[in-house]
């Protein structure tokens, strides 16, 4: 019998396995990807808007060469963390169901069943993109994940969303040779929460028209070589070779209620549990990370939520010891 069972060994994952370790507490941190899984999938040349002290974990230093750390050496920092602690780590291994029997759980992964009196869910919101709903958003020049810009190269991309994800793309397959970059963007300006390094430079690539931008449109029909678009102006009609929808994620609710985790009804989905102790309506499973804002997926990062490994360990501890 586990004391602690940790979905999801991203950077809070780890971290709430470091702090289970600490306390001598029996746990595993099992995940249905690659460690650090969502880092992995992040761009290749992706740049972090948090400093690399802010991304660290059980007190091992992450040394930067860079003033913003790269998803390379991120990878390489949390691969050291995993070894300097002996992390108890079972990857390529999904969840497929959680249930309550009694005062402990049964999961049942699938390579292995388990037992554990405690879960948490730090399983962050990267892998369920916000689909467009449009004709044709089944084709394959429509990717939902961008790693690099080497294969369009040539090409007439279409990028959709201006937030940090889409700008980052719409520059980049711009400065390696995409024959055309066009954005097309719900809101009226490129938003303030773009990183404020990068902010300027996608202004002032779309004022001199390397890349082209519409302002408060959407896409409403993709096709083989075309792209519908309806614009302050009306619908236009242009040539497309690679439609990059940098849309967003968000988590599974699917996931969540599979285990009787009430979701709320505010705008944001956000799941039911209490602040103070990360715990959900279901005694013994706690949220850890991003998934703790639902929908709100921009209010938690690493960190400032590394505290939540450190709170849960610490109320389940004490539980053990009463």
């Amino acid at each position: 019998m586990l004391d602690v069972f940790v979905i999801g060994a991203g950077p809070i994952g780890l971290a709430c396995g470091i702090e289970a370790q600490k306390r001598d507490l029996s746990y595993v941190i099992v995940d249905k990807g690659c460690l650090v899984n969502s880092i992995y999938n992040y761009p290749a040349n992706m740049t972090f808007f948090s400093t690399s002290d802010k991304l660290e974990i059980g007190e091992v230093p992450f040394i930067s060469h860079n003033p913003k750390p790269t998803r390379p050496e991120a990878l390489e920092y949390y691969r050291r963390v995993t070894s300097s602690w002996k992390l108890n780590v079972r990857l390529y291994e999904p969840v497929n169901s959680v249930e309550k029997k009694g005062d402990f759980f049964v999961i049942s992964t699938s390579k292995a069943t388990f037992e554990a009196r405690n879960v948490i869910l730090a399983t962050g919101f990267y892998d369920l993109p916000y689909l467009l709903n449009v004709p044709g958003e089944e084709l394959p020049k429509v990717r939902h994940y961008y790693k690099e810009a080497h294969p369009y190269f040539g090409m007439k991309v279409l990028v959709i969303g201006a937030a940090n994800s889409g700008v980052d793309v719409a520059l980049e397959t711009y400065r390696k040779g995409a024959k055309e970059v066009t954005m097309v963007i719900r809101d009226e300006v490129i938003g303030d929460r773009v990183k404020y390094w990068v902010k300027p430079d996608i202004e002032n690539r779309i004022k001199e028209g390397s890349i082209k931008a519409y302002f408060k449109s959407q896409v409403v029909a993709i096709r083989e070589k075309e792209v519908d678009i309806i614009t302050p102006e009306g619908m236009k009609t242009l040539e497309n070779d690679f439609v990059l929808a940098m849309t967003g994620y968000q988590p599974s609710f699917t996931f969540l209620k599979s285990m009787n985790i009430e979701v709320g009804t505010d705008d944001f989905l956000t799941p039911v549990h209490n602040p103070e102790t990360m715990e959900t309506n279901v005694p013994g499973i706690y949220l850890a990370g991003v998934i703790c804002g639902g929908l709100k997926t921009n209010k938690w990062f690493i960190e400032n939520s590394r505290v939540h490994a450190e709170v849960i360990m610490e109320g389940i501890a004490k539980k053990q010891v009463v």
